[in-house]
């Protein structure tokens, strides 16, 4: 039996028709593509398109798993920055699925985990399992566009999805320089509270940027026509993290520093959620920016920020850490949970 998978945002679509593979328990992809969401005008035009015409000679799926960028209530979702509103029922009924489910596109990736291949994830820390220790409790946490954070209970192939908001948590400065850029930040958005989404994010990193290019010291900076790009179109900001981790590369002294604070951030949250969670069974970092960062997330000044947890610190040594490598993992995710959905 086949089974489809989708990993739904606000830019693009990427569906993909998977079968149980022989001798392995992961899902073995059949045929893939990636639609722009903005090129159409409703979500079940894209999947008809791609049932209809681009696999009309595959069989059809008999389950479907959709990871959506969205809230979700009741197998409903709501794209919000497209003004879509996806219903699961309608969807099983319309394209005769036996099984559908939606589902949050950073939650569904608890489900991919117990089906990695080593080709698809790195290993930053081993950890010692402690005796007495949950080891089937994993969180996964993802700067992408915004801050993903889920955890899951994985016993064999047997999963258990508790998802969570960690990422809208309240962002806690770490020195003076820090306390400079949330005050900064507080009056640039106009907001009262500044969340870890806020830093810890591709947005979060070129906010960083912006504001260490308002100092007088960088009004000559390469990256200020940037700057002045974004006040007149904000989705422009979408292009500064490449130029940022580009120019730090080169040895861009000011982009070093952004991308320092950044890292920091990012290695003191996963800090905290690792001692929140207990997470013996692994700690992994997803997202979009996870592969591009793998050498930094190995750096020794990340992992002392990670271990900066005073007399706590040696709890973190015992839990595994771990990237994910794959780009499309969520796509992978969504596989495994329609694998799953399938009558036996």
């Amino acid at each position: 039996m086949n089974f489809l998978a989708c990993d739904l945002g606000g830019t693009k679509v990427l569906l993909g028709i998977f079968e149980r593979a022989l001798n392995d328990d992961s899902p073995s992809l059949l045929f893939k593509k990636k639609y722009i969401s903005s090129e159409w005008n409703s979500f079940e035009l894209i999947l008809e398109d791609f049932l209809k015409n681009e696999c009309k000679n595959i069989i059809h799926p008999s389950s479907a798993c959709f990871a959506v960028a969205g809230p979700l209530s009741n197998n409903n979702a709501k794209i919000m920055n497209l003004s879509w509103n996806i219903s699961g029922n309608k969807l099983k009924n319309k394209f005769k699925f036996e099984q559908c489910e939606l589902i949050n596109d950073f939650a569904v990736q608890i489900y991919g985990i117990p089906f990695l291949k080593k080709s698809q994830y790195s290993t930053i820390q081993d950890g010692s399992h402690s005796e007495g220790a949950n080891n089937d409790l994993h969180a996964i946490v993802g700067a992408g566009t915004g801050l993903g954070i889920a955890r899951g209970l994985i016993s064999g192939k047997k999963v258990k999805v508790l998802a969570s908001e960690g990422g809208h948590v309240e962002y806690s400065p770490k020195s003076k320089l820090e306390w400079e850029l949330k005050i900064w930040l507080k009056d640039y958005l106009k907001v009262k509270r500044i969340s870890c989404e806020r830093i810890i994010s591709g947005t979060g990193l070129s906010r960083i940027a912006e504001w260490r290019l308002s100092k007088p010291d960088a009004q000559n900076h390469p990256l200020q026509k940037y700057v002045k790009k974004i006040k007149i179109f904000d989705d422009a900001r979408k292009e500064l993290p490449e130029k940022i981790c580009n120019l730090s590369k080169e040895g861009d002294q000011l982009m070093i520093e952004v991308e320092r604070i950044w890292l920091g951030a990012y290695a003191s949250l996963l800090g905290d959620i690792a001692l929140q969670e207990l997470c013996f069974g692994g700690l992994w970092i997803s997202g979009g920016t996870a592969s591009k960062h793998f050498k930094n997330f190995k750096s020794d000044p990340f992992m002392k920020q990670f271990f900066d947890k005073g007399r706590l610190k040696d709890i973190l040594k015992t839990i595994p850490m771990k990237v994910i490598l794959d780009e499309e993992f969520g796509l992978f995710s969504a596989a495994c949970r329609a694998k799953m959905l399938l009558k036996t």
